[in-house]
């Protein structure tokens, strides 16, 4: 969609929908994650500080992200884009504390356990 000249450029609404769902779909796995994860009767240790801190990050963008979309500013093309990046971001903290989690117990660094 072009915008007139002193408009500035929007989105469709129904991508940025389909955008909105995806991020909200991927924000529930994220809590999910997280609290099956914490949920955990084993010990926590120093270790298990650093995938919880890259966890919770990423679930914070992700959610700012989420709100982001939900405003009616979010079909300027500027806005949308700023949301995506927030969220890609968060995905890729989110990541990389799985990745954290996941690392150190395939290790055994952790008192905390993917694995049950």
């Amino acid at each position: 969609m072009t915008a007139e000249p002193d408009q500035p450029e929007k989105i469709d609404a129904t991508f940025r929908n389909g955008s909105l769902t995806a991020v909200g779909i991927i924000l529930g796995f994220s809590l999910t994650f997280l609290s099956r994860w914490a949920a955990n009767p084993n010990d926590w240790g120093r270790l298990d500080s650093l995938p919880l801190v890259l966890l919770a990050v990423g679930i914070g963008m992700q959610v700012k992200a989420f709100a982001d979309l939900m405003g009616r500013d979010s079909l300027l093309v500027a806005r949308y884009d700023r949301a995506k990046r927030i969220f890609m971001i968060g995905l890729l903290m989110m990541a990389l504390g799985v990745t954290a989690a996941l690392a150190s117990d395939i290790f055994g660094l952790s008192k905390q356990t993917m694995f049950g």
